[in-house]
């Protein structure tokens, strides 16, 4: 009986200590996903449990808003804060500093076996994803007629998602403007399995999930707005001739969540282990300045967007420093 109690005593120890342990809220992008979890799993060592860093994937567009209504700590983004988000942030009375983390080149992948693409423009990639090739523009052949009378599958990126936004922006030239008749995830790892699992597939998403299923995926080459065809690569995206799927990925933190200790330490210790876990995930890191200069930003209380509400395609890594700078 007594080792009974003991046992239960054990038991609500247990219990009591779990309930103790701080919890850091992230959720949003999966193409950030890779590099906050890498973090979060090296932050939560540190800590030695005293801390636990939950992260979701509810893409982009799903993580701002649970972000907007003080749901989380930490939003993941692959693309800014859209105007329509930060109406929602101020309504719910949520302020918020914006830290660029890396830069992703967007990948479009394709099944390994693929024996005709070996390169593929702007122009093909829209008249595939385009609205009005919905249900229309079924076969290979119909993109371009040196490629074969085979189907076409499709794999793309959820409606939520920040990737869906970022592509559809770039190749359609307006956000969210694609063809609905196509297997959409917010999780990537979908898409890779769509992809990797029929010969005639072709789907989109950040290059981590690339670079960790090069076996089963083959990026293709996007011929850039200088004619070259380029694949992607961390050489690509920092020579800026990686066009037009170059593109900032962010997280975003909620003002008020700084002031409680374990936020602003997992927030500091993200700056400062960014590049290295950036890199280990396939992402290219930012220059040493942009992460200091995000702890300048924090240190200083220097709150908001320097996008203005707006996604933007092609923006280069000192064009992003310059305006950071500026905030």
């Amino acid at each position: 009986m007594q080792l009974n109690k003991l046992f239960a005593l054990l038991g609500l120890a247990a219990t009591a200590f779990a309930a103790q342990a701080q919890v850091v809220k992230i959720d949003g992008s999966s193409t950030v996903f890779p590099i906050t979890e890498g973090v979060a799993e090296d932050f939560q060592k540190v800590k030695k449990g005293a801390v636990k860093v939950t992260v979701g994937i509810s893409g982009t567009g799903g993580g701002f808003k649970k972000f907007c209504r003080g749901e989380t700590d930490i939003s993941n983004a692959s693309r800014p804060i859209l105007a329509k988000e930060m109406a929602d942030c101020k309504a719910a009375g949520v302020e918020y500093y914006e830290l660029p983390v890396a830069f992703d080149a967007l990948t479009v992948v394709i099944n390994p076996r693929n024996p005709f693409l070996k390169q593929i423009t702007v122009e093909e990639l829209k008249k595939i994803w385009e609205p009005a090739a919905q249900g229309k523009v079924t076969r290979w052949n119909q993109v371009n007629p040196a490629w074969p009378d085979a189907p076409i599958k499709l794999f793309g990126a959820g409606a939520d998602s920040g990737t869906f936004d970022y592509f559809t922006e770039a190749i359609n030239g307006k956000s969210k403007a694609s063809r609905g008749d196509f297997t959409a995830s917010e999780d990537d790892n979908v898409l890779v399995q769509g992809v990797s699992s029929d010969i005639n597939a072709i789907g989109y998403f950040g290059y981590a999930y690339y670079a960790e299923n090069q076996g089963k995926l083959k990026a293709l080459p996007i011929v850039n707005p200088k004619g070259q065809a380029v694949a992607p690569s961390e050489a690509a995206v920092l020579a800026g001739t990686y066009e037009p799927l170059s593109r900032p990925i962010f997280i975003y933190v909620n003002a008020k969540s700084l002031g409680k200790p374990e936020v602003k330490e997992f927030v500091e210790y993200m700056m400062k282990n960014a590049a290295k876990i950036a890199k280990e995930v396939k992402y290219v890191p930012l220059p040493a300045k942009a992460y200091t200069g995000g702890l300048e930003h924090l240190n200083k209380g220097k709150k908001g967007t320097v996008f203005g509400g707006k996604n933007e395609v092609g923006i280069t890594i000192e064009e992003l420093l310059a305006r950071e700078t500026a905030l």
